[in-house]
């Protein structure tokens, strides 16, 4: 009988042994993993906000001949650290400008690397279980950018219009699969012309390219024959060319995927600030002549996507 006693003792004993060094271990994971600071709170310290921007997306985001940032979603940066330099008391707030290509995803940004990536990237929910974004800043989608000697049967199966030729000659599956496609890689529009054709069993050839300069050159070099992307950036990227006229855009959108900046997860007070900032300056008359400058200006429908996305007080 007593042995069991002891044997009792000592069991309960141990047990408790376990526990307090279950706790303990808990207790020092809690105490010795840092958690990361506050942007806001880093910015404060550091007095100096790190904005990166795509060098090569334009109108939104790209390096000018001087090497400095400029663009749509560039000004509306420039606007957002206006309003922190003042937020936090910072008149001598230090703007430093990372560029950040699309191969480098938003690394620099889970990274810490830069605090806001001042680009065109479309929100998606996958993307969400990484980074966080702003409210939309722009309402895109993904377009096809073709030669303007296409064949009308592949302008027909794009654009979604019934056949202009005779339709014994193939059918849209046949006319689509005997097609090359080109993409940015690591752009939305990757993933989505994958996934359609992958649901539509199209054999398809894809060539993704590093850039869009790099999609339009395939497409004039006779290397693929549809290029897709966000259709301000192919408008804009063509814009630039001398053989424009040897390229066209459909109008018809296959996507639709309004754009945003991009911030880190887990940081609702960073968020804050900028969401209050492009909200007041959606709102002001002066954003029209922001648009303007870069898109031409606005008509009807545009100015109620921006009414919409922006946050009340």
């Amino acid at each position: 009988m007593q042995c069991a006693q002891q044997f009792s003792l000592r069991h309960h004993s141990h047990r408790q042994t376990l526990l307090v060094l279950a706790v303990a271990f808990a207790l020092g994971l809690l105490y010795t993993v840092p958690s990361p600071a506050a942007t806001l709170d880093r910015i404060r310290e550091a007095h100096k906000l790190l904005l990166g921007y795509r060098p090569d997306v334009r109108p939104f985001s790209f390096a000018e001949q001087s090497g400095g940032p400029a663009g749509y979603s560039v000004s509306l940066c420039q606007k957002i650290a206006e309003e922190i330099r003042a937020e936090l008391n910072l008149s001598d707030l230090e703007i430093e400008w990372v560029p950040v290509t699309v191969g480098e995803g938003f690394d620099p940004v889970v990274q810490g690397k830069v605090d806001l990536l001042c680009g065109p990237d479309a929100v998606t929910l996958e993307r969400r279980k990484t980074v966080s974004f702003s409210i939309p800043i722009y309402p895109s989608g993904v377009a096809a950018m073709l030669r303007a000697d296409a064949p009308p049967a592949l302008r027909d199966v794009l654009e979604g219009r019934p056949p202009s030729g005779p339709i014994w000659r193939a059918s849209p599956a046949h006319i689509l699969e005997e097609q090359t496609f080109s993409v940015v890689a690591g752009t939305s529009a990757e993933t989505w012309l994958s996934e359609r054709l992958k649901h539509f069993q199209i054999p398809a050839e894809v060539v993704p390219v590093e850039s869009f300069e790099a999609g339009v050159r395939g497409l004039l070099e006779g290397a693929t024959d549809v290029f897709f992307g966000p259709r301000p950036i192919l408008v804009e990227t063509t814009a630039e060319i001398e053989e424009k006229d040897s390229l066209m855009i459909l109008q018809r959108f296959f996507t639709h995927e309004p754009v945003a900046l991009t911030l880190a997860r887990n940081d609702d007070d960073f968020r804050l600030s900028v969401d209050r900032s492009l909200s007041r300056h959606f709102r002001s008359s002066e954003f029209q002549d922001t648009y303007a400058k870069w898109f031409g200006a606005p008509d009807e429908a545009v100015l109620t996507f921006f009414l919409q996305s922006a946050l009340p007080d």
